[in-house]
């Protein structure tokens, strides 16, 4: 691919919307079929000349152009398809992270159906991976799909988290948990852990030195499979909030911007409507 003749090609359709430069998506998606490429390498060579794609423009404020392009050349696994999960990969598919690897070896059920996104009546037995991949192309073509419709455990995560530069947690089970952060700190990783509970709801970034879920949990040992959410069950809204923390913490980390949540615990308490951040060692 000649990246100077496609990067003309963006620059002759571009055209002004308040006073930025901009590229549709119709005509993104057109020189990606003329040029043979990637809809992202289009959208990359279109960033590199100033130009955006207008589905991408009201990210600008917050990340500009060069985090724009550090999304879309960016990977990022999901681990974990469900409430969290799901959402977090929705808001990712937006911002628009260039490719995104997607673990889960469920199948949606019917008492999934209240909270989890990529779940309905009509996709009850189908595979959350599967979803989660057509999710995708319904929402961006420039995002570049690796999903296993597998369990993330011991002995395959190394191979499954490959190529990704952060892992996000979406699982509901402690021992699961506690494998992930080994097996990404063996990697060198950053992972961004969520979890939810009724009304409640954490999020922590962990980097690969950081003690993270040992700060919360001690050594791995005799942990119950779930916390306190088999008591008090998972309502709708509360994944939601947990995973656009989450999926702004992935973004914070991709671009180098804003304070993350490294050695803090951001607790939120949608019953009393409070929020707190608290300092571990």
């Amino acid at each position: 691919m000649d990246r100077a003749a496609l990067q003309r090609q963006v620059e002759a359709l571009a055209e002004v919307e308040d006073g930025i430069r901009v590229i549709r998506l119709q005509q993104v998606h057109a020189l990606a079929a003329t040029n043979d490429c990637p809809i992202r390498e289009v959208e990359l060579a279109a960033l590199e000349v100033g130009v955006v794609p207008w589905r991408y423009v009201r990210n600008l404020g917050t990340i500009g152009l060069e985090g724009q392009a550090k999304l879309l050349q960016a990977t990022v696994a999901v681990v974990g398809l469900g409430g969290l999960g799901g959402y977090v990969t929705e808001a990712l598919s937006r911002m628009g992270v260039g490719q995104l690897i997607l673990i889960d070896g469920d199948v949606f059920e019917e008492h999934n159906l209240n909270r989890q996104l990529l779940s309905a009546e009509t996709s009850l037995g189908t595979d959350k991976a599967q979803a989660a991949r057509q999710r995708v192309a319904e929402i961006n073509n420039a995002v570049a799909v690796t999903s296993h419709a597998e369990m993330a455990t011991r002995e395959n995560l190394s191979r499954l988290l490959e190529g990704a530069d952060v892992v996000v947690d979406g699982l509901d089970r402690l021992p699961a948990r506690l494998i992930l952060q080994e097996e990404t700190r063996a990697l060198g990783i950053p992972m961004v852990h969520g979890s939810i509970a009724g009304f409640l709801g954490q999020v922590m970034t962990i980097f690969p030195d950081d003690p993270g879920l040992l700060s919360l949990y001690g050594e791995p040992g005799e942990l119950p499979e779930q916390g306190l959410e088999a008591q008090v069950g998972t309502p709708a809204a509360t994944p939601m909030a947990v995973a656009a923390w989450e999926a702004q913490e992935v973004v914070k980390i991709l671009v180098g911007r804003g304070d993350l949540l490294r050695h803090r615990l951001l607790v939120m308490d949608m019953e009393s409507g409070t929020i707190e951040t608290l300092q571990l060692d």
